[in-house]
């Protein structure tokens, strides 16, 4: 896997883990627990993701190496980004549950 797209996937996570966080408050860890979560979220997704595609992984350049391929750079992004927010609601989700049982 292209390490370019690997960084890109785990920024978009924790920003897609922070707006998870932002909108579902009953979910939220605070800031640096957010970005933890999405930052999981968003490798697993971009993996996921790259493993669902014919493609394989995606590569944020191109195979020349000289310009940049916007589409799988957009796809990197989204992924992580989706990725890091459903980690985050899911884990958020788990814990709201513990915390009630006990």
């Amino acid at each position: 896997m292209n390490m370019i797209a690997l960084i890109i996937q785990l920024i978009s996570g924790a920003a897609g883990g922070n707006m998870a966080g932002a909108l579902l408050k009953n979910f939220s860890f605070g800031p640096i627990g957010n970005s933890i979560a999405g930052v999981v979220g968003g490798g697993l997704g971009g993996q996921l993701l790259g493993m669902l595609t014919s493609r394989g992984a995606f590569s944020v350049m191109s195979a020349a190496g000289a310009a940049f391929n916007l589409p799988s750079m957009l796809s990197s992004v989204a992924a992580g980004g989706v990725g890091g927010g459903i980690v985050t609601a899911v884990v958020g989700l788990i814990r709201n549950r513990l915390a009630k049982s006990i």
